[in-house]
């Protein structure tokens, strides 16, 4: 099927509603933690034995959140919104503009590769094994979710995909235009990349450095495929804000929360290694100092 330019105005009306939907798909109402295990560990199912169960229950509410808005939704998706549809507007100009400049491919191309199924996988299993031959849990669990992240991020692309059929920057005269059988909105390296780096930044919640750098590596990504010349800014908005959605709601959906008292005492742990430093003055003896304490 082929639209004209006079239908170009209700072919964006559609896929606005097509973003309305996606995004409040990504940003699927926070559930409850998971409870904390009872006195009886072995009675708690491992995320590893759930890990399909939750796969189907993450895509239930994620179809479904649209079901479950409130009122102060419309905080984050009025902006989304209106901020997705003037850069549909205006993508088939700022991508015309990019595509004058060559000399940023190769290093885009390299950047792209953080969020290919490839590079985020690795991460993701990195993480497990690396959990797993530690026995440390919070990487074990990062890896897990991480995962789950991907394969709910995958799954969500794929079907918004076949629905946008958004033809690429190199589609000639039908780039940018939706329904015609492309593959381009949304990102898919920017939902993988911005899945997985949340589920990191939420993990180790009490490391700002890996914070900063999951996030910054993620906003890499997503610039990388539109200086790339692989994707629209739209494309790439709409990708990562999924990513985002998807990922904080698989944290907080399976999340162990024995995790958090465990790290703390890790952290705690840390500290000792540190001395605790206070002045040290007696006035009338004129003696001044600095004392150095350990705790064991």
């Amino acid at each position: 099927m082929r639209f004209t330019r006079s239908s170009s105005y209700h072919l964006r009306i559609s896929v606005f509603a097509i973003l309305i939907v996606t995004a409040i798909s990504a940003h699927a109402q926070t559930p409850s933690p998971t409870p904390s295990p009872t006195p009886n560990a072995s009675a708690t199912p491992s995320l590893e034995s759930q890990f399909f169960k939750n796969i189907l229950r993450d895509q239930k509410a994620i179809w479904t959140a649209p079901f479950h808005l409130h009122s102060q939704d419309a905080r984050w998706l009025a902006p989304l919104g209106l901020g997705t549809a003037a850069l549909i507007a205006t993508d088939r100009r700022t991508g015309d503009e990019m595509a004058e400049s060559t000399g940023q491919l190769n290093t885009s191309r390299i950047i792209s590769y953080a969020g290919s199924a490839y590079g985020v996988g690795s991460v993701a299993a990195t993480f497990y094994l690396f959990g797993r031959a530690k026995h440390d849990d919070r990487a074990r669990e990062t890896g897990t979710l991480g995962a789950e992240a991907l394969i709910d991020s995958a799954i969500v692309a794929t079907a918004v995909k076949e629905i946008a059929q958004r033809t690429r920057p190199s589609g000639g005269v039908n780039r940018s235009d939706f329904f015609h059988g492309g593959s381009s909105f949304p990102s898919g390296h920017s939902i993988e990349a911005w899945s997985l780096a949340t589920i990191i930044a939420n993990e180790y919640h009490d490391r700002t450095l890996v914070q900063i750098s999951a996030y910054g590596i993620a906003s890499a990504v997503s610039v990388a495929r539109f200086t790339g010349r692989k994707h629209y800014l739209s494309d790439v908005l709409v990708g990562s804000a999924m990513g985002y959605g998807i990922g904080k709601y698989v944290y907080h959906a399976h999340h162990r929360k024995t995790l958090n008292s465990s790290g703390d005492q890790e952290e705690s742990r840390r500290s000792k290694r540190w001395p605790m430093i206070a002045p040290q003055y007696d006035r009338h003896a004129r003696e001044y100092g600095v004392a150095l304490a350990w705790s064991f």
